[in-house]
């Protein structure tokens, strides 16, 4: 049998304060590097406080143009005016806005949503009245999506841009001859003769295809009031400018429904002097999307919708 070596509990305790040590410096580093990420975060916020960064997390020293998106349909649970209000009201705050340029590619959609961001862009240019707003269309600038661009101090359009179409539908189906065929009867009880007014599963009643026609045709001259409003001497009209046709970027020009040839880049860096671009785009989170979308599906559920919705398209 072995005997034990001669200070072998001097070498255990050399090993235990070694690993001691280690841990302690183990300890250590990992305080360090807490600490210092908590630091991080504080600048960060002190930054966005201090409005060194813009929405987009990009710093902002110096003047800049400050873009807002309007893309794809204006709806309360798309494009709505609600976001893109917003969207342009952070954008003439910053107080290093030299200009807004409101980039538009939409087919239209509410006249109630376009009507409220036509409004809102009246009312921020008379508030900031040194901050100019450009309208540059992107594929297609139609209907509600023109009635927005309207408000903008000019229209600049891409030679083959979509522009115009400043008319109003309301649109729908007719189920009555298919249900006949199939031998369904259509059961519908209201309280008020005209509560299920344009009923796709009904026969058309003639006093409300006639309200509606004339409920559009006000709708409609709203619409040109608008055009006329902002555009003002430099439209030319010709009789079939309000009838909801289209045209090319180009003829729109000729027409003064739009102003020059643009892109976000010339305008930014020709006109508004700023060739630095600032997205101010308010982008909706997932939680608003989906309680945008549930409140819509329970109003339908509820009855509490229009069956053939009036658009600007």
């Amino acid at each position: 049998m072995s005997e034990p070596q001669p200070n072998w509990e001097r070498d255990v305790l050399q090993k235990l304060a070694l690993a001691a040590v280690q841990e302690q410096r183990r300890s250590r580093h990992w305080s360090i590097l807490f600490k210092s990420l908590g630091f991080l975060y504080l600048f960060i916020v002190l930054f966005l406080v201090a409005g060194w960064f813009g929405d987009d997390g990009v710093g902002i020293p110096k003047a800049h143009t400050a873009l807002v998106d309007l893309q794809g349909v204006i709806a309360s649970d798309q494009a709505s005016a609600d976001a893109v209000i917003t969207s342009l009201q952070s954008a003439f705050e910053d107080k290093k806005t030299k200009g807004v340029v409101l980039r538009i590619n939409s087919p239209g959609g509410s006249p109630v949503q376009a009507g409220q961001i036509y409004d809102e862009i009246r009312r921020l240019r008379k508030l900031h009245p040194q901050v100019p707003l450009y309208a540059v269309v992107d594929d297609i600038c139609a209907s509600g999506g023109y009635y927005v661009a309207v408000g903008a101090d000019k229209i600049f359009v891409d030679k083959a841009s979509i522009v115009g179409s400043i008319g109003v539908l309301m649109d729908g189906f007719g189920f009555t001859e298919t249900m006949q065929k199939l031998g369904v009867e259509r059961r519908l009880l209201t309280a008020g003769e005209n509560k299920g007014f344009l009923d796709p599963f009904s026969p058309v009643n003639p006093e409300q295809q006639a309200y509606a026609k004339q409920m559009l045709e006000e709708i409609h001259g709203q619409f040109i009031a608008t055009v006329r409003e902002g555009r003002g001497k430099r439209l030319k009209e010709t009789p079939d400018m309000f009838t909801g046709l289209v045209w090319s970027g180009e003829r729109s020009i000729q027409l003064g429904l739009a102003d020059e040839i643009g892109s976000l880049d010339t305008v930014a860096r020709d006109v508004i002097k700023a060739e630095d671009i600032v997205d101010f785009t308010k982008e909706e989170s997932l939680a608003e999307r989906l309680a945008g979308r549930l409140g819509a599906t329970m109003a339908k559920a509820m009855g509490l919708t229009d069956r053939a919705g009036v658009q600007l398209r």
